[in-house]
């Protein structure tokens, strides 16, 4: 799993890539918690190279979005595969988060 950081217009993207589980999970949540800890705002997930996702991951993201709520900032998530977009749909996480289809749309959105 690798995670690359990117700003752009305010917002910071997360390219994610590989599976999102275990080791990989905790390795977001750091990166994620030491983002809102600092002055992020807005945070796109961009999933276009993510493979597989498990519970950990979504948890990580719910993080996000709460503490990101209380501040009125925002979390996106664009990307997703199909298979993945199921696990969103099924969890019901589909009506928590923005999806867009990609990383241009949501940049457009947020």
């Amino acid at each position: 799993m690798g995670i690359e950081q990117v700003n752009e217009g305010g917002v910071t993207i997360l390219q994610v890539d590989g599976s999102l589980d275990g080791d990989g999970t905790q390795v977001l949540e750091e990166k994620v918690l030491s983002l809102l800890d600092g002055d992020t705002s807005c945070l796109l997930f961009d999933f276009s190279d993510l493979d597989y996702i498990n519970s950990s991951g979504l948890r990580v993201l719910v993080l996000a979005y709460q503490r990101l709520k209380k501040s009125s900032g925002k979390v996106a998530i664009c990307g997703v595969k199909d298979y993945i977009q199921e696990v969103f749909e099924v969890s019901g996480y589909d009506k928590i988060f923005s999806m867009f289809p990609s990383r241009n749309e949501a940049l457009g959105g947020l």
